[in-house]
C-alpha cells in the first residue's frame, strides 16, 4: 500500500475551501445548534450565528461524533493513504480530539491525532504546514513533527466586546477573573497551552484594538511570520487592523483576513477581533 500521508482537520481551522481542495485536506465539520435546529458548521453562516446571538436565541455547539472521523479516515485509505495525520482544535476547548482518537482505533492504517492547542488559523497554519510536508513526500513521523513545530510557535490574541458569550459557553477559563469588572472594561485575551487566559483590561474598544496591534507587533519582531486577522461581524475593523499590521511588521509572509466560522463565533460573539501570529 502507498505510504502517502493524508491530512484531516476540523472546521474550526477556518481553511479556505480552495486551499483544502488544492492540498487534499479533509475537513470534518463540528455541529452548530440554533434554537431547535442542529446543522454541520459548513451549512451555517457566521452571519446567521451573529444574528441569533444578538436576538438572544439559544446557540450551542458540539464536536463531531467518532463516526464522522471514521468515515473521513476510511475515505482517505480508499484513496490510497498509507497513514493519516489528524490535527484539531485545542482539547481544552472541545472534545473533538477525543472523537478523532476513538475513530483512529478502528482504522487499519496508522492515524496520529494531534491536539494543536490552537483554534482558527492557528490550527489552520499547522494543517497547512503538515499538508505541504505530506505533498512533498515526507513520511508520517516527519509530517507529525512539522505540524507540532508550527503549533508550538504559533500564538493567538483576541479582543471581545463582552465576556458573556464565553461565559455562557463554558470556555472562559481563567478570564473568569475579568467578570467582576466586565461592564467597565474591554478584555484582551490570549491562548496559553490551549486555554483562554486573560491578557489585559482596557477601558474602551478603540484602545483595546490599539493595544492588540501593539502586542502583535512586539511579538512578531523581525521574524518571518504569517498572520491571520479574524473577526465576527466586523469586516472593516479587521481589514484596517490587517493593513496596519502589514505596514508595521517587516517580515510578514501571508496576511489572511477572514470571518471566523459559526462554531467559534457562537462562543465569542459579534465584534470579535483576533490575530493569529505564526512564525515560519
Amino acid at each position: 500500500m502507498s505510504q502517502r500521508v493524508a491530512i484531516v482537520t476540523d472546521s474550526t481551522a477556518c481553511l479556505p475551501q480552495e486551499f483544502a481542495a488544492r492540498l487534499g485536506v479533509t475537513v470534518v465539520p463540528l455541529k452548530v445548534q440554533i434554537g431547535e435546529r442542529s446543522l454541520d458548521e459548513d451549512r451555517v453562516t457566521p452571519g446567521a450565528v451573529a444574528a441569533a446571538l444578538r436576538e438572544k436565541a439559544r446557540v450551542a455547539t458540539s464536536q463531531p461524533p467518532p463516526s464522522a472521523f471514521f468515515g473521513a479516515y476510511r475515505q482517505a485509505v480508499a484513496a490510497g493513504a498509507g497513514a493519516i495525520v489528524s490535527i484539531h482544535l485545542s482539547g481544552e476547548l472541545s472534545g473533538t480530539c477525543d472523537s478523532a482518537r476513538l475513530a483512529a482505533e478502528q482504522v487499519e492504517v496508522p492515524v496520529r491525532v494531534i491536539d494543536s492547542r490552537l483554534v482558527g488559523m492557528g490550527l489552520g497554519y499547522a494543517v497547512r504546514t503538515a499538508a505541504e510536508a505530506a505533498r512533498a513526500g515526507a513520511g508520517l513521523d516527519d509530517v507529525v513533527a512539522a505540524a507540532k513545530r508550527r503549533c508550538r510557535v504559533t500564538t493567538g490574541y483576541f479582543y471581545v466586546d463582552t465576556l458573556e458569550y464565553l461565559r455562557c459557553g463554558g470556555r472562559i477559563g481563567a478570564a473568569q477573573a475579568f467578570l467582576g469588572s466586565a461592564l467597565a472594561i474591554k478584555p484582551l485575551l490570549h491562548l496559553v497551552d490551549g486555554r483562554i487566559q486573560p491578557l489585559e483590561k482596557v477601558r474602551t474598544a478603540t484602545r483595546a484594538i490599539c493595544r492588540l496591534e501593539e502586542i502583535v507587533v512586539e511579538q512578531a519582531g523581525d521574524r518571518p511570520v504569517d498572520l491571520a486577522v479574524h473577526h465576527l461581524a466586523a469586516p472593516e475593523r479587521a481589514a484596517a487592523l490587517a493593513a496596519r499590521l502589514r505596514a508595521r511588521i517587516p517580515a510578514v509572509g501571508e496576511a489572511y483576513v477572514a470571518e471566523v466560522g459559526a462554531v467559534i463565533g457562537a462562543h465569542v460573539g459579534p465584534g470579535l477581533l483576533a490575530v493569529v501570529l505564526a512564525p515560519r
